[in-house]
């Protein structure tokens, strides 16, 4: 019982701090992206917190194999390095034993994966991709600051004394753009108006700025002709049809739908998500004999050649995953062969390390 907490506390404590830094790494390359858009007024500062945290469960489950991987290597090969493995054997502890033991902990990690990779993660995405789109067709009025001139975007210059209802309805609005007219002559556009607010056409996606109760101007250059329109209601386009995130898309979809959907890239998805936790054994398993290492080779002797093996091993799956929703590879095979193949040098390291006696 000693030795269990012993060893899974080396482990752990050595996976946690790879966990961390991959984590921090990953979190702060998001988080640069989000920051930037923020700054570009796609999305209000104030949701990236939400974003970030919505956006864990993602991370954790591709983070969390490989930094239990790598501590495993790190941990074990470190007490190779000081022969406390080679007492450990010497006491009566077989190398099975010792695989037993890393299995214990490698449970609870497949188990966190799963939660990720099966629940977390999907509603965490469909979340996010759900919010940014929501704020996308409120975020024009946020970067505007009542009492000055600021761009609007497309060549509009707009004023506004207040703000209103959350910031979402203008008061005294002013909008000056450049347009042309249908034979191609440049013209100056003035449009003031007593309110404004902002709508979204849900058949086209457009998005538009509504004035009421206000005027028109139209100037052409050089001519001292201008046209007037006063109206009750006037709707500015602001934008296009939006680009819409698909929601339906499989990675959004719950695991439930996935496997009623029953689709190729449905079924890609729904084996990547059931892939994940039992990858984390089969790692367990490399790692065992990639860890022993003998004291003149050094901590980190094999750990460049274990993440070459990790890298092919997560990009054969990835590949996979797109033949499969492509419908370039039979459902029915699947990922499954790349697990056992991978589960297969797993078997034969640790047979091949047990009949050198590297193990003790």
């Amino acid at each position: 019982m000693i030795i269990f907490r012993y060893l899974t506390r080396e482990i752990l404590q050595t996976m946690a701090a790879v966990a961390g830094v991959l984590l921090l790494v990953i979190m702060g390359s998001r988080f640069i992206r989000y920051f930037s858009s923020a700054a570009e007024g796609d999305i209000p500062v104030d949701i990236l917190g939400t974003l970030m945290l919505f956006h864990l469960p993602g991370f954790l489950e591709l983070i969390l194999p490989l930094a239990f991987f790598l501590g495993i290597l790190l941990a074990l090969g470190q007490l190779y390095l000081n022969s406390e493995i080679t007492v450990l054997v010497a006491c009566g502890t077989s190398p099975n034993k010792l695989l037993w033991v890393s299995l214990l902990p490698a449970t609870v990690v497949a188990i966190l994966v799963g939660m990720c990779s099966l629940w977390l993660t999907p509603a965490g995405a469909l979340h996010n991709e759900t919010l940014i789109a929501e704020q996308r067709s409120q975020v024009d009025f946020g970067v505007l600051a009542p009492g000055r001139f600021q761009d609007f975007g497309n060549g509009r210059v707009v004023y506004t004394e207040s703000l209103s209802e959350g910031e979402h309805r203008l008061e005294e609005v002013f909008i000056s753009e450049r347009q042309r007219r249908g034979d191609g002559i440049p013209q100056t556009v003035v449009t003031r108006a007593g309110e404004g607010y902002q709508t979204v056409d849900e058949e086209t996606g457009s998005r538009y700025l509504v004035l009421a109760e206000g005027q028109r101007y139209s100037v052409d250059p050089g001519r001292a002709v201008a046209e007037k329109l006063s109206f009750g209601r006037y709707a500015v386009r602001l934008s296009g049809a939006a680009e819409r995130q698909d929601l339906d898309d499989p990675e959004y979809l719950s695991t439930p739908s996935l496997i009623a959907d029953g689709s190729p890239p449905a079924m890609a998805q729904l084996q990547w998500r059931l892939g994940l936790p039992p990858m984390v054994f089969i790692l367990t398993l490399l790692a065992m004999p990639l860890s022993q290492v003998n004291p003149r080779q050094g901590r980190f002797a094999k750990l460049l050649p274990a993440i070459f093996l990790y890298v092919a091993y997560l990009s054969l799956l990835l590949a996979a995953m797109d033949a499969i929703a492509s419908g370039s590879w039979p459902v029915a095979i699947g990922m499954w062969p790349i697990h056992l193949a991978f589960l297969a040098i797993g078997l034969l390291m640790t047979l091949h390390a047990q009949r050198k006696g590297m193990s003790g």
